[in-house]
């Protein structure tokens, strides 16, 4: 158990905007920031990050908290392990209380795959330093690409010995289980059937392999820079049966689908650019970086998903795919092309010479001269696309019609009409093709796409609406004067953001003189709900309502973080929901315009609260009697019930005229 100075230490150090940064591109906005939530997929930016505050928000999904509560929900930490990577993340070192058997038993076993991945690439990178056959085949392979020694650290480069079970050999002799290698996919167990001995005593034995024996690996990190995977590539030429690369299989922690080589090393680069330059494999993401060029990241040879689309997309709305000079391997990515122009990103693409990928050609020119390069060849995909395709057309109008339905399939991917309105213009440039042409194609394709998901849509069953009587009506109505939720979610929204505020109020000395004093704005607050004996029915408004009761019973009141931090969970969301806003207002007294803010009429705002609560609480009791007066009850009690609405009435129409003044006695 990590202690609470410990605890305090972590969350005084962690920044938000700082841990959010590593999954999001945050841009200024006033005093918050604001990007893509990495939650919920979306191409509006809806989640905020008040730096001021340590809190983030997603206004679109709800999702949001302190820097804690964001890598619980996106990691799947606990929260000792989310505590646990802030500390090393900021340098704390933390003191534990020794962990029971037990508690070692139950240690979460997504944070073992972590950790048996972080021993392998260590194990890895040191086997090609400290052994023989590390350093004359792993080191040598990488020597001889050319790649720099600054370079095989930076990505943790390294090399698994040529021998079977070497890795997990050693991997167990230092205390990892068996069972967290092999879900992990750094381990493989199988069976071997012993047939030496007679038929009837033949028995199955288990044996183990390393996956990935007798290569060069190449760890694959998460945005935050944890190791979740390897790719290893086998330096053997003496066989066809093998695989040159080999990577590790879909495990807790790595989903290839949503994963990007490089892209914890990239990411900086890609806000900075505002581009992501995507290429194909291991050593073209180490060869740009070599280059100088960091923005860049792989799909490691397989088909772009829409998980890693949305990846990039949390940091820049750009893609430059760089491509070899391969046209038929080109042709077959184009869905790639489709897939992005699908997500709303903005597509270029660069083709390298005939024979040269980024890692080649990025060898034979300077670093000025490949940035120059790519940004005096990138175009756009429609002029990409219809330049390569135009060969294979040459005067056939059938083939030219063809490709140009092809690439107006792809325009009536954008989501954006503007977008796809400059696009068409393009391809009638470029294609000698009208304009209103490409347009109708354009609307018959988005026509058909649009008719085909509503076909698609699960059929909605409707029952027949029953006939309401009035008492039905009735009871509806009474359910919506039943309750002041919204006055008590107004009264805890003040106590939160600024329950430790002072305001200044008339009171009374001994002599009856009235007197100005400084009173909290929790101590006004209660005392005002007190006098009338309010208790509020939100039973969670109500739970927030006591403790601050019962620390001011201490002499001492709780801010927001207190709360933040609550190990209620719903506690710690309502706060989140009543702290944050997307708005910030801008610096206006530059401009000699002053804006009121709230906390600059504390006291007006608090008992505008209370007078509301207490006017919605008479509405209600009003109600109640009038329900009561259409029953027609005795006389005696008739009676009794009107002089009681009469008074209430009036006690709501006083209510309704103050303005703020109060005496505490």
């Amino acid at each position: 158990m990590i202690t609470k100075e410990d605890i305090d230490k972590i969350f005084d150090a962690a920044r938000i905007e700082e841990v959010v940064g590593d999954y999001v591109a945050l841009k200024k906005r006033g005093a918050n920031l604001i990007g893509l939530c990495p939650f919920h997929d979306e191409k509006t930016p809806s989640f905020y990050v008040s730096p001021a505050k340590g809190i983030c928000k997603c206004f679109g999904c709800g999702k949001g908290g302190n820097a804690v509560n964001f890598l619980m929900e996106k990691e799947a930490m606990t929260y000792p392990d989310a505590l646990r990577f802030l500390a090393k993340k900021y340098n704390i070192d933390i003191q534990e209380e020794e962990q029971s058997p037990e508690q070692i038993q139950s240690h979460n076993d997504r944070e073992s795959l972590f950790v048996v991945s972080s021993f392998a690439q260590k194990h890895f990178s040191e086997n090609l330093y400290n052994t023989d056959e590390g350093k004359s085949v792993g080191l040598g392979y990488f020597k001889e690409r050319g790649f720099r020694e600054d370079i095989i650290q930076k990505f943790q480069l390294g090399y698994s010995i040529n021998h079977r079970s070497a890795f997990s050999d050693i991997a167990i002799a230092t205390g990892h289980k068996l069972e967290y290698l092999v879900k992990a996919g750094l381990t493989i167990e199988y069976s071997n059937n012993r047939e030496d001995e007679p038929a009837s005593e033949t028995t199955t034995e288990t044996k183990i392999s390393d996956r990935f024996w007798g290569r060069v690996m190449f760890p694959i990190h998460n945005v935050t820079g944890r190791v979740i995977a390897f790719g290893g590539r086998t330096l053997r030429t003496d066989t066809k049966k093998i695989a040159k690369y080999i990577n590790s299989p879909e495990t807790e922690i790595y989903h290839k689908s949503d994963v990007l080589y490089g892209i914890y090393f990239a990411k900086k680069e890609i806000i900075n650019q505002d581009n992501c330059f995507l290429v194909e494999g291991y050593t073209d993401v180490v060869s740009m970086h070599q280059a100088g060029i960091e923005n860049v990241v792989a799909s490691s040879g397989t088909s772009l998903t829409h998980g890693q689309i949305k990846l990039i997309r949390r940091f820049t709305n750009n893609i430059t795919i760089l491509y070899d000079g391969d046209s038929a391997g080109i042709k077959a990515s184009f869905r790639g092309i489709d897939l992005i122009l699908e997500e709303g990103l903005n597509v270029k693409v660069l083709l390298f010479p005939n024979g040269d990928d980024p890692d080649s050609y990025s060898k034979k020119v300077s670093s000025e001269q490949l940035k120059e390069f790519i940004n005096n060849n990138s175009k756009d995909f429609i002029s990409f696309k219809t330049n390569l395709l135009m060969n294979d057309v040459k005067n056939d109008p059938i083939k030219k019609a063809g490709l140009i339905k092809e690439i107006v399939e792809s325009i009536a991917l954008i989501p954006e009409a503007i977008y796809r309105s400059v696009y068409v213009k393009e391809c009638s440039r470029i294609m000698d093709v009208e304009e209103h042409i490409l347009l109708s194609e354009l609307n018959k394709i988005r026509s058909k796409k649009f008719n085909d998901k509503k076909t698609q849509a699960p059929e909605q069953h409707t029952e027949s609406v029953p006939d309401f009587d009035t008492t039905i009506l009735e009871d509806k109505k009474d359910i919506t004067l039943s309750n002041a939720e919204h006055q008590e979610r107004d009264v805890i929204r003040i106590l939160i953001n600024y329950g430790n505020k002072e305001v200044r109020v008339d009171s009374q000395d001994d002599e009856g003189n009235t007197i100005e004093i400084g009173v909290t704005v929790a101590q006004l607050l209660i005392h005002e709900l007190q006098h009338d004996n309010i208790v509020l029915d939100n039973l969670l408004y109500n739970s927030i309502y006591n403790e601050f009761v019962e620390h001011l019973e201490k002499e001492s009141i709780p801010d927001y973080n207190y709360f933040i931090g609550h190990e209620n969970s719903a506690i710690c969301s309502l706060t989140i929901d009543l702290i944050s806003s997307p708005y910030s207002l801008s610096n206006w007294e530059q401009h000699s315009i002053y804006i009121t803010r709230e906390e600059d009429i504390l006291k007006k705002s608090i008992l505008s609260a209370v007078y509301a609560l207490k006017s919605r609480r008479l509405e209600i009791m009003i109600h109640d009697i009038q329900k009561r007066l259409k029953e027609n009850p005795e006389e005696e009690e008739m009676i009794q019930l009107m002089q009681t609405q009469h008074q209430l009435l009036e006690a709501k129409k006083e209510f309704n005229a103050l303005l703020g003044r109060t005496i505490l006695k």
